[in-house]
């Protein structure tokens, strides 16, 4: 194939130089000087219609701009802009068309700072309908995002096909991030697209042109989420931690002594907690240094009760000081039976030498009922502790959790701008 030869021509409406580089192929060219459609077939460049836009568009890569996609040159020939309205609010897009001669023709698209390598298909997808219809197309599924009447609102260079003002098709988009498949209808024709989400700094650096970019707004239909990989990766990386956590729970769970070492019942009536203290019989803590763990149980009804207590090593005197409340309350309401705090509390002291050891035990009475408290102290050695394995999984679920989140977001985000926009009780 021969590449055709740039074609120089002048513009009847307003006389400015207009260039045809793609030859015969070219059915219309918009001026770019006035803006007026040219029959590109007429050796006259007939006058198809005249620019009477409110609003005149800078394309951000002008026209005869060169650059390879995807190892192949192309050249930038036409531009246009389309927009659709949406609650009385109209939306713009912008279309750039490049040419090769010997590839065809390919677009690259921008809104508000989001790119999209687009090229013509060459086979239909297959749809699916349902609710929300899905597309297939080379084994990659798109979800419907967004039904659209859209309008040409401005046009300059050449086209293969007969370009007006106004021009109208219906739009139907597909999004399978970086991917969106786009169909257009119209009176003549239909035709579906795929385009690839592409950085700005990407279209800067392979059209070479000066400056930034604009920085892309908000999150576009098929654009990746950059917090993506991290959020899986996190995610099987919590998975592998949780199984190695749970096998060390088990181990500690097989290993533990859970050794019971006392077991005394009391009974107390005087709310004179210096005369309710006691010290009970010296117990032995065996094997390495591990927890021990107290338990109280009561039969508190109704009523409050304090313990300040200290587990004492008999040979040196090294107190572990702590203090307990229990409390429990029952009755009834139109909603039946209720129930606060528990007659039973525990306690858990880490890291207890081995050793002779006694408690020392000061209750203190609540007011509310003279009745005497009746209550058991029990001493185990060496429990297996859930909450530390419970924290350390906590700890480890953050990261991934957030991660989730920023993913969540940025979905609510992309589909907030769709026919299936999230919404809330209060909207």
């Amino acid at each position: 194939m021969v590449a055709p030869s740039v074609k120089g021509l002048n513009c009847p409406n307003c006389g400015a130089a207009i260039q045809l580089r793609s030859g015969e192929l070219a059915l219309t060219v918009a001026c770019s000087s006035c803006g007026a459609i040219l029959d590109a077939k007429d050796p006259n460049l007939r006058v198809l219609q005249e620019f009477k836009g409110r609003m005149r568009w800078t394309p951000l890569i002008p026209l005869g701009t060169r650059a390879k996609l995807k190892g192949d040159p192309y050249e930038v020939i036409g531009f246009q802009v389309r927009g659709i309205r949406v609650d009385d609010t109209d939306y713009f897009w912008r279309e750039y068309l490049l040419w090769n001669p010997y590839k065809g023709f390919r677009y690259i698209t921008e809104y508000d700072g989001h790119w999209n390598d687009v090229v013509v298909l060459r086979r239909m997808p297959v749809e699916t309908g349902g609710r929300q219809p899905v597309v297939e197309y080379l084994g990659e599924k798109f979800k419907h995002f967004q039904t659209a009447d859209a309008s040409t609102a401005f046009v300059l260079g050449e086209f293969p096909w007969e370009v007006r003002l106004g021009d109208k098709a219906q739009t139907r988009d597909f999004v399978s991030p970086p991917h969106i498949l786009s169909e257009e209808t119209t009176k003549d024709e239909t035709t579906w697209s795929v385009g690839t989400y592409v950085s700005p700094q990407y279209i800067w650096e392979t059209f070479q042109l000066p400056g930034k970019p604009p920085a892309p707004r908000g999150v576009y239909a098929n654009e990746p989420d950059p917090n993506a990989g991290s959020a899986g990766a996190l995610g099987r990386m919590f998975g592998v931690f949780a199984i190695l956590l749970f096998v060390m729970f088990l181990v500690r769970v097989v290993t533990a002594r859970s050794e019971l070492v006392f077991r005394q019942d009391y009974s107390v009536s005087s709310h004179d907690a210096d005369s309710t203290a006691f010290v009970t019989p010296i117990f032995a803590l065996k094997g390495h240094t591990s927890n021990v763990r107290l338990t109280i149980d009561t039969d508190l009804s109704n009523n409050w009760a304090y313990f300040n207590l200290a587990l004492i090593n008999d040979q040196n005197g090294t107190a572990y000081d702590f203090g307990r409340e229990v409390s429990y309350y029952t009755g009834y309401d139109e909603d039946g039976r209720w129930t606060e705090g528990s007659t039973l509390d525990r306690a858990t002291i880490p890291s207890v030498p081995a050793g002779q050891y006694y408690l020392r035990v000061q209750p203190e009475l609540g007011n509310d009922n003279p009745s005497p408290l009746g209550f058991r102290i029990t001493v185990q050695r060496d429990v297996p502790r859930v909450t530390f394995f419970a924290a350390v999984l906590g700890l480890l679920a953050i990261p991934p959790l957030f991660a989730a989140f920023r993913h969540h977001a940025f979905e609510q985000m992309r589909w907030r701008e769709s026919d299936y926009a999230p919404t809330s009780d209060d909207e």
